[in-house]
């Protein structure tokens, strides 16, 4: 059996690529128009985005993107069940004194 290397295996080009995506990359990754992701970054709205370069090209890390996805489906009550109001549990109706 060959002994293992303990250096971290070097990324492809293609890989280092990938980690950035330009809005437009973005886009097509989320499914959404390039307009969409430049309105919600006017907004303050969206996945993290950052200027990168000397032409402050605006670029989104991947692994971010990954993330926001994620925070999206847990917010929305159809992908968290805690978040579901059918599983909620029954809250009896409070009984009211009446005075007569």
């Amino acid at each position: 059996m060959p002994a293992r290397s303990l250096r971290a295996p070097t990324p492809s080009p293609g890989a280092l690529h990938t980690a950035f995506l330009t809005v437009k990359d973005a886009a097509e990754y989320l499914g959404l128009s390039p307009h969409t992701l430049y309105v919600w970054r006017h907004r303050r709205q969206g996945p993290p985005s950052f200027r990168m370069g000397p032409r402050g090209r605006v670029m989104y890390r991947l692994e971010a993107l990954d993330a926001w996805v994620r925070e999206q489906e847990q917010a929305d009550s159809r992908s968290n069940a805690a978040l579901n109001p059918l599983n909620a549990p029954r809250q009896e109706p409070s009984t009211r004194l009446t005075s007569a």
